[in-house]
């Protein structure tokens, strides 16, 4: 056990993480700001976890049990009647969409800056809305499925991903913007190497 060391970067990461997500199930039942609960932070999630994780596994593990968790308990609360039982209905394209944009992040945002974060977000705006729509259009009797019934599907997404681009741009400016002064601050949280072989 002598190799395990505690890893502080890896710690504050995962409470950005965490605080989001938490954030993502308070706002929809506080009145005064419940109208934010249109603006998705899963976005800014998955592009955090993706630049700043240098372990693939974390990368990917934390964001989506992040997302995972929020999930669950808005579908056995806030949004109970749309659920289909364990989740809600279309969520494995949620979570393939969820994870190409962690991957985004990964790739995309290799240094933090605000350049490579707008053009990140760009790209998982599309990701998001192609997949996700995909899963709503593919199979539906209420839409031809045909190029000219998924495209019905992507006009009618148009007005939800406008409020996903803001909601990742202002929840991924406020992470982004929160970690780097901290880093500035704390160079301890600067990465450095590979991670240890065991790290908590």
């Amino acid at each position: 056990m002598s190799n395990i060391k505690f890893n502080p970067r890896t710690l504050i990461l995962l409470i950005f993480i965490l605080v989001v997500g938490m954030l993502r199930v308070l706002v929809p039942v506080i009145g005064d700001i419940k109208v934010l609960a249109n603006y998705s932070a899963i976005g800014a999630i998955a592009l955090f976890g993706g630049a700043y994780f240098n372990s693939n596994a974390k990368a990917f593990a934390f964001p989506l049990l992040t997302l995972l968790i929020s999930d669950l308990v808005l579908s056995l609360t806030v949004y109970k009647q749309y659920s289909s039982g364990f989740l809600y209905e279309g969520w494995y394209w949620v979570y393939g969409a969820f994870a190409l944009m962690t991957l985004v992040g990964k790739l995309v945002i290799k240094k933090p800056g605000v350049l490579s974060f707008a053009a990140a977000t760009l790209i998982i705006v599309l990701i998001h809305w192609i997949v996700t729509d995909f899963g709503m259009w593919y199979g539906s009797p209420s839409f031809p499925q045909t190029l000219a019934g998924f495209w019905t599907v992507l006009e009618m997404a148009i007005p939800f991903e406008f409020r996903f681009l803001y909601g990742t741009l202002g929840y991924g400016a406020l992470m982004f913007g929160s970690f780097e002064l901290l880093r500035y601050k704390y160079p301890v949280l600067n990465f450095k190497g590979k991670d240890a072989a065991v790290s908590i």
